[in-house]
């Protein structure tokens, strides 16, 4: 008698090896995923429905709804179908009996940050405050990534143009010139041959350096270590992004961590999970290892933090005083006020120099086209005067 096939034989190949890929991914797939991150492959909950979501979340939960009601409500008629499913996936859990957190958890669709998020609300019993502040956070992110994108993007285009009208220019309108003075053999000042030379290499090489400058974007973009590597060593080297930057993670550590502290969640445990909103930066490890010291050696948080720690020095200084006059949750508010405050002007400062550096940077672009499209031009007349005499 024939044996009934497994599932796994009626798998065709192409099935069977994308199983057996998933199986040995395992966990690592969802490893090291960010609140904020924009892959979709790592979140497939669209990031600005979660943000809408959780402001809703937060509005009922405080008028005292049930949280599968919350989802029911929100999930119906929902235009997404997306939304609706995982909404409906989280609501089957929940009335199951799982805990908001795991419900969540289970559909694979929200990064390890929000989990722990709405794991402390449930603990502390302020589940709508963390969905609060998740909301908050994501807002704040967004309208920071907004403006530096607007300060990047157009002054961007506007170099890559200039650079392919240099290319242009290059390619054609200088041989055009060249060849002209060949035909009235006229021998070329020796300011225009050095011209012609570059028109010359820039028709062999052009092609490398376009896809060069592609790639190099590409593997920007796409590839997080070398978007890391970049990003710090740029931090390294200027002053302004390095205050940027740090400005911004430590605004979401302080406010993750007021939000978890002030809801009853030990300073031991807050720290574990505010830590979480940076991963893949090298804060994120430097805040475990000042947590693991607060908690094991009997040192003091802000001794941790001003030790073990990048932060800045008036992180150390304020929850000193918040832990001598026991009113750590005070002044994690007014570092989170400072830093939200300091952030804006940062972000508008930067703007500014961006700006004015592609400025500077188009400019000497356009002078390059001029002198070497356009200047062998005016050179040529009085060659051409002379053929003609």
């Amino acid at each position: 008698m024939q044996k009934a096939a497994t599932p796994e034989q009626n798998l065709s190949p192409a099935q069977a090896a994308l199983k057996a890929r998933s199986l040995k991914m395992g966990p690592q797939a969802a490893k090291n995923d960010g609140l904020f991150s924009d892959r979709k492959q790592k979140s497939k909950f669209p990031k600005k429905e979660l943000i809408k979501f959780c402001r809703g979340m937060a509005s009922m939960l405080k008028a005292q709804i049930n949280t599968s009601d919350a989802l029911k409500y929100y999930a119906q008629g929902h235009p997404n179908a997306e939304v609706r499913r995982t909404l409906n996936e989280v609501k089957s859990e929940v009335d199951a009996g799982a805990p908001t957190y795991v419900a969540f958890a289970k559909t694979k669709k929200f990064d390890d940050k929000f989990i722990s998020l709405v794991r402390a609300g449930t603990d502390s019993g302020q589940i709508h405050k963390a969905f609060d502040s998740i909301s908050h956070r994501l807002k704040k992110e967004a309208e920071f990534k907004a403006k530096m994108r607007k300060a990047t993007i157009l002054p961007g285009i506007i170099i890559f143009a200039l650079i392919g009208l240099f290319i242009v220019a290059q390619l054609k309108i200088v041989p055009e010139v060249e060849g002209l003075l060949l035909d009235v053999k006229q021998e070329p000042d020796p300011f225009s041959k050095q011209l012609f030379k570059i028109s010359h290499v820039v028709k062999k090489v052009w092609p490398v350096v376009v896809f060069g400058m592609l790639g190099s974007l590409g593997t920007f973009l796409f590839v997080e270590k070398v978007r890391t590597f970049i990003t710090n060593m740029a931090m390294s080297k200027w002053r302004l992004l390095r205050q940027l930057i740090m400005g911004m993670r430590q605004m979401l550590f302080l406010g993750t961590l007021n939000m978890l502290h002030a809801n009853g969640i030990t300073l031991a445990k807050s720290i574990e999970i505010a830590a979480t909103s940076l991963k893949g930066t090298p804060m994120y490890q430097e805040l475990l290892d000042a947590g693991i010291r607060y908690q094991t050696s009997g040192l003091p948080f802000s001794e941790a933090v001003r030790k073990f720690t990048s932060c800045d020095a008036q992180v150390a200084h304020m929850i000193s005083i918040g832990e001598r006059s026991s009113s750590i949750d005070a002044q994690l508010q007014l570092l989170v006020n400072m830093y939200e405050e300091d952030v804006n002007q940062l972000v508008n400062e930067f703007t500014a120099a961006i700006n004015f550096i592609a400025l500077v940077f188009a400019s000497i672009l356009i002078s390059i086209v001029f002198i070497g499209a356009f200047l062998p031009i005016f050179l040529m007349g009085p060659k051409m005067m002379n053929s003609a005499m």
